[in-house]
């Protein structure tokens, strides 16, 4: 069903709000979750919302992150078990500070879970005109190439760049689907993509109540579990154990660059505006679509959701959060 924007974001603050989450920390998570659901990303949009209250099973959230370390250049953080939406936000707004300040930055955090779309903090520091490379590693729900047993988490790699435009934002899972893809299946009771998953028996499954008993299949083959298995490493080195329990103890990292420090940022953004328009004015092979940049499908959604004020929501999901707030559904 059709809904406004501004009731979109205004019921799932509400139902974060009524889960236990302070006004701020509703706000800030709210925002996050409509914008990964206007960008397409549904799994990971408002339907999370669901995820989180099953997670938290009538305790109250943390929202408590402590700074263990920090110099003028980096930081670590202790989530300390509060949402990754909240963690991931103060350590990107902590590598912009820093960053713009000396040119770069990292800032690490651990004791966490669920850090969302990536491709949100990058753009906050595109904004800023700085480039990013952030990491998450998580409950290693994905084999490794060849394997069906589970040892990587879905381990997604963004990296972010400014332009004069839309920003080029590179944000890639290291697994054929999302643990959100295979919630929401569960949920609206419908089937995986073929070739996703394998079941306990290492037999590729469509069914999303098997996977778990079995694993995520990894993207990319032998290339993308390397990544996976880098950035699972990452998320060791900002405090994670190698295997975290389901929806805790995650790693995050960012690092964030000033690229005025090497060049005129000008000059800098003039090239990558020439890369891309190189990119789009490239020829598509015979039948295929116009080329296009990471990003630009996913923000074009984004505006025009906004140009038309108003968002796709699931009539389920729309019903079980209306009645989270004990209010009548028609």
């Amino acid at each position: 069903m059709k809904v406004t924007i501004q009731e979109a974001q205004q019921l799932a603050h509400d139902v974060l709000v009524r889960t236990g989450y302070s006004t701020e920390g509703a706000d800030r998570i709210a925002k996050h979750l409509l914008d990964s659901h206007l960008r397409g990303y549904t799994s990971a949009g408002l339907a999370r919302i669901l995820v989180i209250r099953d997670r938290l099973a009538g305790r109250a959230p943390v929202e408590a992150i402590t700074v263990t370390n920090e110099t003028s250049v980096l930081a670590h953080l202790d989530g300390q078990d509060t949402f990754g939406y909240l963690v991931g936000q103060r350590a990107t707004e902590m590598a912009i500070s820093k960053a713009k300040q000396l040119g770069i930055s990292i800032v690490c955090a651990n004791n966490t879970w669920t850090t969302g779309m990536l491709a949100y903090y990058s753009e906050m520091a595109t904004k800023e005109n700085l480039v990013t490379i952030i990491t998450a590693n998580s409950t290693p729900w994905v084999a490794a190439h060849g394997g069906y047993a589970g040892v990587h988490g879905t381990n997604p790699l963004c990296i972010g760049f400014p332009s004069s435009g839309t920003p080029i934002i590179v944000d890639i899972a290291t697994s054929k689907i999302l643990h959100a893809d295979i919630v929401l299946a569960q949920r609206l009771n419908t089937e995986l993509p073929p070739g996703a998953a394998f079941n306990a028996q290492g037999e590729p499954t469509t069914n999303p109540w098997e996977v778990f008993q079995g694993a995520i299949a990894p993207w990319g083959g032998h290339r993308g579990s390397g990544i996976a298995t880098a950035i699972q490493l990452l998320g060791v080195l900002a405090g994670s154990p190698a295997f975290p329990p389901t929806l805790g103890q995650f790693g995050f990292s960012i690092i964030a660059i000033d690229p005025s420090q090497f060049r005129p940022l000008e000059d800098f953004k003039k090239e990558v505006d020439l890369y891309a328009k190189r990119i789009r004015e490239s020829p598509p092979i015979a039948g295929g679509l116009p080329l296009r940049l990471p990003f630009e499908r996913s923000a074009a959604l984004r505006a025009e959701a906004l140009q038309a004020g108003e968002v796709d929501v699931d009539d389920s999901l729309y019903k079980t959060l209306l009645e989270i707030l004990g209010k009548k559904v028609d």
